[in-house]
C-alpha cells in the first residue's frame, strides 16, 4: 500500500503542474475518461455528490460544469493542491484524510474518486468509508488507471516505467512523484479483482468498464 506521507509530500510539490502534466502525459485522454464519467453519473440523477481525493478538482468542476444542478464538494488531504482547486472555481472545498471523513452518515447521493484510491494507504478501509457517507441505494464511481492485457500489455509497462518519469520529471521538476506512479498502478486492483473488494466492502451491483484497452477503467457500485 501507499505510504501517505510521500504521496503528501510528491502532490504538494507538483501541485501547480498537475494538471498540465495530465493532460501531456495521457495525450489528452483523460478529459475523454472525465466525460465518460460524467455520462453515467447524469444516469443516477444525484441531488448531492462528494468529489474525493479531488485534487486540483478535473472532475468536480467537469460535473458542475455539465450538471449545475448537482450540489458538488469536494475533498483532499493535500492543501496544495485544494488551493489550485479553490483558484480554478471550485470553492466548495474542504481538507480532510479520505479515510476519516468528518461527514455524517448516509449524507451524500454519491461519491467520486479519480486517480485518488490508487494512493490511499488502505483500499478497503476507504472504500468502507465511502460508504459510510452514501445513503443507502447511493452510487460510487472510481476513475483510476489500470494494467491493459494482451499485446499492450508490454510496451505500456515500459513506457510507465521508462518513459513516462522522464517527461513528467521535466515538466513538474519532480520525477520520483512519477516513478510511484507506475508501481501503484502495477499493484492497484483492477477488472474482477476491484470488483471483488467493492463486493467485499459491501456494495452492491459492482461493475468494471476498461477505457483505452484498459489502460485506464471506471468502477461503479451501489452503498
Amino acid at each position: 500500500m501507499p505510504d501517505s506521507s510521500f504521496v503528501h509530500a510528491a502532490f504538494s510539490s507538483i501541485a501547480s503542474r498537475y494538471v498540465t502534466a495530465n493532460h501531456v502525459l495521457s495525450l489528452g485522454a483523460d478529459i475523454a475518461w472525465r466525460e465518460r464519467a460524467i455520462k453515467i453519473i447524469s444516469e443516477w440523477k444525484p441531488r448531492n455528490l462528494l468529489d474525493i481525493a479531488t485534487g486540483t478538482g478535473d472532475l468536480a468542476l467537469a460535473i458542475k460544469k455539465a450538471m449545475p444542478e448537482i450540489a458538488v464538494q469536494g475533498t483532499d488531504f493535500c492543501r496544495p493542491m485544494l488551493d489550485v482547486a479553490i483558484k480554478r472555481g471550485l470553492t466548495e472545498v474542504f481538507e480532510a484524510d479520505a479515510m476519516n471523513l468528518p461527514l455524517p452518515d448516509a449524507s451524500f447521493d454519491a461519491a467520486t474518486v479519480a486517480f485518488g484510491l490508487r494512493n490511499m494507504a488502505d483500499y478497503e478501509k476507504a472504500l468502507l468509508e465511502f460508504r459510510r457517507i452514501l445513503r443507502p441505494g447511493g452510487h460510487l464511481l472510481v476513475l483510476d488507471f489500470s494494467m491493459p492485457d494482451g499485446v499492450l500489455a508490454a510496451p505500456y509497462r515500459f513506457y510507465l516505467h521508462r518513459i513516462l518519469p522522464r517527461i513528467a520529471g521535466r515538466l513538474t521538476g519532480n520525477t520520483g512523484a512519477y516513478a510511484y506512479l507506475g508501481e501503484s498502478i502495477e499493484q492497484f486492483p483492477r477488472g474482477e479483482q476491484f470488483k471483488q473488494l467493492l463486493a467485499k466492502c459491501g456494495y452492491t451491483m459492482p461493475t468494471a468498464q476498461p477505457l483505452m484497452c484498459g489502460i485506464a477503467s471506471i468502477y461503479t457500485a451501489e452503498a
